[in-house]
């Protein structure tokens, strides 16, 4: 069976949308686009029109790369405000020789049934870990014997409305949402291993209106942050010092500035012009120390606030979003989180830079929680596989999210 997978990013600068292949254990892309956004901030839609305007574009042109039709896609959210708490479920395990997929299902249905999801909706449901009888610690039960399954699960929760508002200007695009996970749970598995599962580390996304850190133990994300400062805070402290255009000085920063002024040349210079029309000349020494002072607070203050969040030690910081890709970032990462932390590297053909890494991350997401259940799912038709391999290459705003999340790996 074919698992083509899509994801889908609503962010702030730009609707991000990765269509990949799953080939034994290693993602293909097929097809990736990074399109303007309006109508969204730190991914909440503000303005439905332009949002839905946006994101039928960006399908626009996925469409085209492909030949065929998206009408699927899992869903990154924005973690802001999210809850986070421990459940534990248990169920009657149906055939003592063999626990299957249907077994884990059920018992993680058994963890989220007792809670009340009345002003809040269940995001991500993550096991911590399995009990056969009296065998603890177990983190996959398919195939192993017994008599009771419990689970320890981590489960989120996030704010009705904006989510439905998410989910509604998708579905009026055409998208059908088969599942939705937080930004920062795309961002882990983008990067994930084996050393990161047994580890504590944090994630730091640097976004355009806004940074999210998250804290991960185990590849399971138990705490998050969102501070009020990205790279447009960037751009802006370019206009004011050089009197440009916000567009010009967006255009200044990834054409021109390095991270750190010290790797800078003096010599080397750019034409700009001002907001009142004047021609001048910046040498990338000067530009590159407005940017460097901005990019080091930003990095401070993500440190500090994964001190606030976590007593625990820290064995890996990882680095993503489209400002990780500037020049000598690595060098200035170094200096102020220390060796641990490293900027995100996606290598994967298609999606060779950190803007993607959630929306590639939420695919392998997916297809891990549909591989612990023991189900397939492919978001691409019969017909549409044979136009892909032939050229080489419906919800409500008020219905009930529960359901609609885990109706695909909790149903017999």
């Amino acid at each position: 069976m074919n698992n083509i997978y899509t994801g889908i990013d609503l962010g702030t600068d730009s609707i991000k949308i990765v269509v990949c292949e799953k080939v034994k254990s290693k993602f293909y892309v097929l097809a990736s686009v990074s399109s303007p956004s309006m109508g969204i901030k730190n991914g909440f839609i503000i303005d439905t029109k332009l949002a839905i305007s946006s994101v039928k574009n960006a399908l626009r042109q996925i469409n085209e790369m492909l030949g065929i039709k998206i009408t699927k896609a899992i869903a990154c959210i924005p973690s802001l405000n999210c809850q986070m708490n421990i459940v534990v479920g248990s169920t009657s395990i149906i055939d003592y020789n063999d626990i299957t997929g249907v077994d884990v299902s059920n018992v993680l249905l058994d963890a989220i049934k007792g809670q009340d999801f009345t002003n809040e909706e269940l995001v991500t449901a993550m096991p911590i870990s399995f009990t056969i009888d009296d065998n603890n610690c177990v983190n996959d039960p398919k195939g192993m014997k017994g008599s009771i399954l419990e689970a320890r699960v981590v489960i989120s929760t996030t704010a009705k409305e904006p989510l439905y508002r998410i989910l509604e200007v998708l579905k009026l695009s055409g998208i059908e949402t088969v599942d939705i996970a937080y930004n920062s749970v795309g961002d882990y598995f983008s990067i994930r291993n084996k050393k990161y599962d047994e580890l504590v580390g944090a994630i730091i996304n640097i976004g355009e209106e806004s940074t999210n850190i998250s804290i991960f133990n185990k590849g399971i994300q138990i705490k998050n942050k969102l501070l009020p400062i990205g790279s447009n805070n960037v751009d802006k402290d370019i206009s004011y010092a050089f009197k440009t255009k916000p567009k010009e000085s967006r255009k200044m920063k990834e054409e021109f500035a390095v991270c750190m002024a010290s790797y800078a040349d003096t010599n080397d210079l750019y034409e700009i012009k001002t907001k009142n029309g004047e021609k001048k000349e910046i040498n990338q020494v000067n530009l590159s120390k407005v940017v460097e002072a901005r990019m080091r607070e930003i990095l401070k203050l993500a440190k500090n606030e994964i001190k606030n969040l976590t007593k625990r030690e820290i064995r890996y910081i990882i680095i993503t979003g489209g400002l990780s890709e500037m020049a000598g970032f690595q060098y200035l990462v170094e200096q102020e989180l220390g060796f641990v932390a490293k900027v995100c590297n996606l290598s994967t053909i298609g999606i060779r830079h950190n803007k993607y890494s959630s929306c590639f991350g939420i695919a392998k997401y997916f297809d891990s929680k549909l591989k612990l259940r023991g189900k397939q799912y492919n978001m691409i038709n019969s017909d549409d596989i044979n136009t892909l391999l032939s050229v080489d290459s419906t919800i409500t705003s008020n219905e009930n999210m529960l359901s609609r999340v885990f109706g695909h790996f909790f149903d017999n």
